[in-house]
């Protein structure tokens, strides 16, 4: 489960043990580590629209740190850790993930396809560097997907593009707008929590993660 870029916080831990509760073993990392223990910037226990803009600010370095070969390198430790603990089973694995998180996921699935079943994104910026880096990212993905898109990131035409970019790729997918929805709709410490649609979440999640990860 990768966390969106506030990180690992009280939020994330309540998901990620709501997710363990339906019998799954939840790896949350801590993927600016380099920079520090988590929380790695002060956040207030509520991410409210007058601080998000400074907070965001003091993220971003962070964020553009965060190169193409940093993310491979530790998706492939978050791996190794996972298979290697006596609780997990043997078999795939699946990964989630959030805001930016929804992209890791995507780009670890997409490395990974001998090992990763499912692959989930909510609220991400998946398809955002263009048509060409979408298509190299599709190439190799092998598990299914489920998107979940903000109604202020994602438009009904670029919804159609990305699911024809899934389409060509011969994804097995589910890509979709969640209605009334803004960007960090999961996250019940912004403003921009949505219950409804935090419900509709797992009311994906949960089935994918089922028919993918079951038999393992």
């Amino acid at each position: 489960m990768y966390a969106d870029a506030f990180g690992i916080r009280p939020v994330l831990r309540e998901m990620a043990r709501e997710l363990a509760g339906h019998g799954y073993y939840v790896l949350v990392p801590n993927f600016f580590y380099r920079h520090g223990p988590t929380p790695v910037v002060e956040l207030p226990a509520h991410i409210g629209e007058e601080v998000r803009p400074g907070v965001i600010a003091q993220l971003m370095p962070l964020i553009e740190a965060h190169t193409d070969e940093r993310v491979l390198s530790d998706a492939d430790a978050y791996l190794r850790f996972l298979t290697n603990q006596p609780e997990v089973s043997a078999g795939p694995v699946a990964v989630t993930g959030y805001c930016i998180g929804g992209l890791l996921a995507m780009r670890t699935a997409a490395a990974r396809p001998d090992q990763v079943a499912a692959v989930a994104g909510f609220h991400g910026p998946v398809g955002a560097d263009g048509p060409d880096s979408l298509r190299r990212l599709l190439s190799t993905l092998t598990g299914q997907v489920h998107l979940g898109h903000a109604e202020t990131d994602m438009t009904p035409e670029a919804l159609d593009e990305l699911n024809q970019a899934l389409d060509a790729a011969g994804v097995d997918y589910t890509s979709e707008i969640y209605p009334g929805t803004i960007h960090g709709f999961t996250m019940s410490d912004t403003d921009a929590f949505n219950p409804s649609a935090l419900q509709h979440h797992w009311d994906r999640l949960l089935p994918l993660l089922d028919r993918t990860l079951a038999s393992a």
